[in-house]
């Protein structure tokens, strides 16, 4: 996989920490992968809606990478709950059905971006830079031993 500069949470240095959501494990461990390989440390993982809420609240993760098609309750339900209770939420949905109207009620309930499947590493990780604004920092070449 190719090597990418690590982004780090701007306030403290620390690896940016993620909550992977996803009915497919192999979706889940895909997306961690490429998440490591941006410097960046799995806070948790869920199976469907319901499991991501009380990861989310169990770990306060900088970032989620959220699917939209679960069982249980789906995605973008999922992500308007968790918006609701922690309001500075960073969302992104990972789908593979990409319907124009599914992008938009995500966005419309929280979602802070949308990537497609399959996920490109080199997508995801300009979406995360993003989505991370101020609070995420690239190391440069003078800081990446830091």
């Amino acid at each position: 996989m190719e090597q990418f500069a690590p982004v780090k949470r701007s306030k403290d240095g620390q690896p940016v920490r993620y909550l992977i959501v996803d009915d497919s494990v192999f979706a889940r461990k895909n997306l961690a992968r490429m998440v490591e390989s941006f410097g960046g440390h799995l806070a948790g993982e869920a199976g469907d809606g319901l499991t991501a809420i009380t990861e989310y609240d169990r770990t306060h993760p900088d970032i989620v990478l959220m699917d939209i098609t679960m069982p249980q309750m789906e995605g973008i339900e999922a992500a308007e709950r968790i918006v609701q209770s922690h309001p500075d939420a960073r969302i992104v949905m990972v789908s593979s059905v990409g319907y124009q109207e599914n992008i938009v009620a995500a966005l419309q309930r929280g979602a802070r971006h949308f990537v497609q499947k399959p996920v490109k590493p080199e997508v995801l990780y300009e979406v995360i830079k993003y989505v991370l604004g101020d609070d995420g920092a690239v190391a440069t070449a003078a800081g990446a031993g830091v």
